[in-house]
């Protein structure tokens, strides 16, 4: 995971379809320092999950990261993980009342990791009797519902695909 996360790092910063900081231009790293096994168990508890290992993983090599285009989100610091619905209760409550109830329950149950306060959220979703293995959605007003990843990895290599095809059009 660092390897790819250090290839988008390294795309995104040539590219610079964004502003970067300072920081981030310096040590061609888009990441954050890495959470601590503790910071997460706290959010798990305080969410009632265990998060995929995959999550972890990710928080343990960059606690957050930062979006790497215009269209990609952000991804939070752990402390600020929660549920959507504590963060974006209209967005389900449109879902719902529009009649694709479906998707509405399942972003009730989601948990918000990436995109607050940008055009699209990364969320995961945890099992239930459906689903025995958590989701992962991209979710923006601009792609006609979620788009779902395999797992956070995949998604990240989406990402790096869609980065390198870039540069290789600019």
């Amino acid at each position: 995971m660092k390897s790819l996360l250090s290839q988008i790092s390294d795309t995104a910063l040539k590219l610079k379809d964004i502003e970067f900081t300072i920081s981030q231009v310096d040590n061609q790293w888009l990441g954050n320092e890495p959470s601590s096994e503790s910071g997460i168990s706290e959010v798990e508890k305080r969410l009632n999950v265990e998060f995929p290992s995959d999550y972890k993983d990710f928080l343990l090599i960059s606690n957050g990261f930062a979006a790497p285009n215009d269209v990609e989100p952000t991804f939070l610091p752990i402390e600020r993980v929660d549920y959507l619905k504590n963060i974006d209760n209209e967005l389900i409550e449109i879902w719902t009342r529009d009649g694709i109830s479906e998707t509405g329950e399942e972003l009730k149950r989601s948990i918000l990791i990436g995109g607050i306060d940008e055009e699209q959220y990364f969320l995961i979703i945890p099992p239930d009797s459906k689903n025995q293995k958590w989701r992962y959605w991209k979710f923006a007003s601009w792609i006609p519902g979620e788009e779902e990843y395999k797992s956070l990895y995949n998604y990240f290599e989406d990402v790096s695909d869609f980065l390198n095809q870039q540069m290789v059009t600019n």
